[in-house]
């Protein structure tokens, strides 16, 4: 044997090629699991032994989720919802992040702290006077009720990471957009926006990842079948009796799919935006 192909045979099979390999597969057969399910006959989802691929491709399960149980009324009502919430969180995370890390302030310190321990505040922790709050404002079932405390609870993150990568901006783009009479708000929009565009799609990305994904406030202040959002409308599939699996299983694919194309699209872009805020921060 060569040298050649014992080196070639020593990376891959040396530790970490293996580990990534197990890694991987840990990863990707839950996922796996879900889709093959997704595509089974009723009759075989949750068969004992169970098989690895579909003996009769169907794509029954996606019809009952989509026909039967109106599933496409819950992804749109989370796409408005998540949506708007990333708007709202990205473009104000944005201003903040830059008076954050540009402007001369007092306090800046706390402030930060602040933000940090309200990122991580466990919502239920206020689930109850939340309640209360949309219900006496009357903003129960409805996109308000979710989108305001969507943003409130994603802005201390999208903060932090837009201030950390503002950091990253030199500082002579600024000084000479205020040379040519630049106001604060011009110079953010045109002369900052376009350097920090990773930030951007980090924060967004995080952002309707966990507004896509949030169920405890979404089943708690829209109970109403109209408002629904998609986790909820999963975990409400199937009766006292019965539990629909194999539509839940479709259901779980339509969900995921959206999420596994948005990070791949701008994984560069992500990747980018965390790096930069962890080493400049």
């Amino acid at each position: 044997m060569s040298a050649r192909d014992r080196s070639l045979l020593h990376r891959v099979f040396s530790p970490v090629t293996l580990g990534a390999v197990v890694l991987v597969l840990f990863t990707a057969m839950p996922l796996y699991w879900m889709v093959v399910n997704s595509l089974k006959p009723v009759t075989e989802v949750g068969a004992m032994p169970p098989t690895f691929w579909p003996g009769d491709i169907t794509g029954a399960n996606y019809v009952s989720a989509f026909v039967d149980q109106g599933f496409g009324r819950y992804i749109l009502n989370s796409l408005v919802v998540c949506l708007s919430s990333t708007v709202v969180v990205v473009s104000l995370a944005t201003f903040a992040g830059y008076a954050l890390a540009r402007t001369p302030m007092r306090g800046r310190g706390p402030v930060m702290i602040a933000l940090l321990m309200v990122s991580v505040y466990p919502p239920i922790a206020v689930l109850v006077p939340l309640y209360v709050m949309a219900r006496e404002l009357g903003m129960l079932n409805s996109y308000p009720g979710l989108i305001i405390p969507y943003v409130a609870f994603n802005l201390p993150f999208a903060i932090w990471i837009m201030r950390n990568y503002m950091l990253s901006v030199p500082g002579g783009l600024e000084d000479a957009a205020r040379v040519d009479g630049a106001s604060a708000t011009r110079t953010v929009l045109s002369i900052i926006l376009p350097q920090v565009r990773p930030g951007l799609f980090t924060a967004g990305v995080f952002t309707f990842t966990a507004t896509w994904t949030e169920f405890l406030m979404a089943l708690t202040l829209n109970s109403q079948d109209a408002y629904r959002t998609i986790p909820v409308g999963i975990a409400l599939m199937g009766t006292v009796f019965e539990v629909p699996y194999g539509m839940i299983f479709a259901a779980a694919v339509a969900v995921t799919a959206p999420i596994a194309v948005l990070v791949l699209i701008f994984r560069k872009s992500v990747v980018a935006g965390l790096t930069a805020g962890a080493i400049k921060g």
